[in-house]
């Protein structure tokens, strides 16, 4: 039994408390295919996947395992809104954001939205799915790689299953594991050999786990030292100018301030254009989110203050780690520079800011802190997690928004000969995010997606806000 590392077991235990999973949304052309045929092939597609076909074993002295699990009932869901509007769609989508997958059982649903009109990217129906998935399985860039192997060969599925009716069929797993209480593993009273060999694996980590505390806490305390003067040694080198300094600090906001959301609600920007030559997409977003936010605090009596975006990175693996997580990013600082007038020269603060924040992000020296937590006990970092006060807002915070920016591959997805239309995603909201965004490609349609929390924020007067300075940004930049 393969364990989750501490990085994918945080993501694990936390969603425990409030729902952190990925939200992959396509859509496509709808072709007219029922929901059992939509169904059957997801059913049978998934199965012939590996990263969808297993669940987390929770042990109470090691870390979780991953196991193997047989298809669930309710991993498909199909969703028939009184009227089939892309408003009810994303009405929808504001209500499920809230709900985890329950990861001992399943670690992924898949949402499907038929029949839908005035969705954007065409005229006519759309087919809107969405691939929901546990933070534990996947971070942006491994959830984008699963969600193309499950989408791409759906076609393929249902041709060669097309008499297939649905239901649980044989889409479980190789070595029979069974029904996510264990009854399929028993057969006439006995216990199967695969759930044998799973006990025995538990027992193994139990004991190993039990054995290595003692020595883990010892190297825990030694990394502990270690990325304490690694810190030391970063800050020096900032000092000197060999590398950028440490990322800046933000007052909170009304936007990150407690209590947790308790709705959601998301808009979808499609249908701008945010390429511009000599800028990312990125950048380019990042300078909208600036222009937006910035005008939407000072109608709402806040304004001055510099505005700061947390931005996700992607980490490249590394050879001194015992295993890569399946979450392997940095959450990157990076200051909007929201006072700066002239749009074309806060765009290249911004690229300038965030091309330092990777610089210093991947300074070897930044492993340290991350071999602190991969020496962790899992009783430790578990009981650590339980007891943090989500809702604590510290006195300065690294940004006032979230950006995840995801490319999603080439736009040659299709369902039933439905061309795909675009991508979207929604990072998660808390007690100190309040408003998330996200940046997702497919081909060369890009959209903006906002997840708010409709106490705090006015998503559609801010949704306005965003696409008229999407708009403003590419014409400023492209007048350059």
């Amino acid at each position: 039994m393969d364990l989750l590392t501490p990085q994918d077991a945080t993501r694990f235990w936390l969603s425990r408390r409030a729902c952190n999973d990925l939200f992959l949304l396509y859509c496509f052309d709808d072709t007219g295919w029922s929901a059992d045929a939509l169904r059957a092939a997801v059913i049978a597609r998934s199965a012939e996947i590996p990263e969808l076909r297993v669940r987390i074993h929770e042990h109470r002295f090691a870390y979780p395992g991953w196991e193997p699990a047989v298809f669930d009932d309710a991993q498909v869901v199909i969703h028939t809104p009184e009227e089939p509007l892309w408003t009810a769609v994303e009405a929808a989508l504001g209500e499920i954001l809230a709900h985890s997958v329950p990861a001992q059982r399943y670690t992924w649903r898949v949402h499907l939205y038929r029949g839908i009109r005035d969705a954007p990217g065409g005229s006519g129906l759309a087919l809107v799915v969405v691939l929901q998935l546990s933070h534990a399985l996947a971070d942006g860039r491994r959830a984008a790689s699963i969600a193309r192997e499950l989408l791409r060969g759906l076609d393929a599925v249902a041709r060669k299953d097309a008499d297939f009716s649905g239901g649980r069929g044989d889409a479980g797993s190789p070595d029979g594991a069974g029904s996510p209480d264990g009854s399929a593993n028993r057969h006439h009273g006995r216990w199967t050999r695969p759930h044998l060999e799973r006990v025995a694996q538990t027992l193994a980590a139990e004991a190993i786990s039990l054995v290595s505390f003692l020595p883990d806490m010892v190297r825990t305390v030694r990394r502990g030292l270690v990325a304490a003067r690694a810190d030391r040694e970063l800050h020096s080198l900032a000092e000197a100018g060999e590398i950028p300094p440490a990322a800046p600090n933000f007052a909170p906001t009304a936007l990150n301030r407690p209590p947790a959301p308790a709705r959601r609600v998301v808009r979808v920007i499609a249908g701008e254009n945010p390429h511009v030559p000599g800028y990312t997409v990125t950048v380019v977003a990042l300078t909208a989110i600036s222009v937006a936010l910035s005008r939407y605090l000072a109608i709402h009596g806040e304004s001055g203050g510099p505005l700061g975006a947390q931005v996700s990175m992607a980490l490249p693996a590394t050879s001194d780690r015992k295993s890569v997580p399946h979450n392997n990013y940095r959450d990157l600082g990076v200051d909007l520079c929201a006072g700066e007038p002239d749009l074309r020269l806060r765009a290249r603060r911004i690229a300038a800011a965030l091309a330092e924040r990777r610089i210093r992000a991947t300074h070897p020296l930044q492993s340290a802190r991350d071999r602190v937590t991969d020496a962790m006990p899992a009783p430790v970092l578990r009981r650590d997690l339980a007891g943090y006060p989500l809702d604590l807002v510290p006195a300065r915070i690294s940004g006032h928004t979230v950006l995840s920016s995801v490319h999603r591959g080439e736009a040659d997805l299709s369902i039933a000969g439905g061309a795909v239309r675009f991508t979207a995603g929604f990072p998660a909201l808390g007690a100190v995010m309040h408003l998330t965004h996200g940046l997702h490609g497919l081909g060369t349609t890009v959209t903006v997606s906002i997840h708010a929390d409709p106490q705090v924020v006015d998503v559609d007067d801010y949704a306005h806000m965003l696409r008229a300075a999407v708009r403003e940004v590419a014409t400023q930049l492209t007048g350059e």
